[in-house]
């Protein structure tokens, strides 16, 4: 089973429509074994960073979004398989 790995939806409360956030860094690699609640990115949203924390325990299946590329809201930047 995959799991994705997204912004929270509170992140972008009160953010513009059409508004995007920057995947400033991955922490961990695909392949990476990581734990629920692990930082495993950050991001920049309206000059606001946020580490992204991994949903569940698992391995980086894939990185969707790589570094400093762009997403929207709802958008899985990874998956982790459980």
């Amino acid at each position: 089973m995959s799991v994705p790995i997204v912004l929270p939806a509170e992140a972008w409360t009160g953010v513009d429509a059409g508004t995007e956030a920057l995947v400033d860094k991955w922490h961990v690699a695909a392949g990476e074994r990581v734990d629920a609640g692990q930082t495993v990115a950050s991001v920049v949203l309206v000059k606001t960073s946020y580490d992204v924390l991994a949903p569940a325990a698992g391995v980086i299946e894939q990185i969707l979004v790589e570094a400093e590329s762009t997403f929207g809201p709802e958008q899985a930047l990874g998956l982790i398989a459980t």
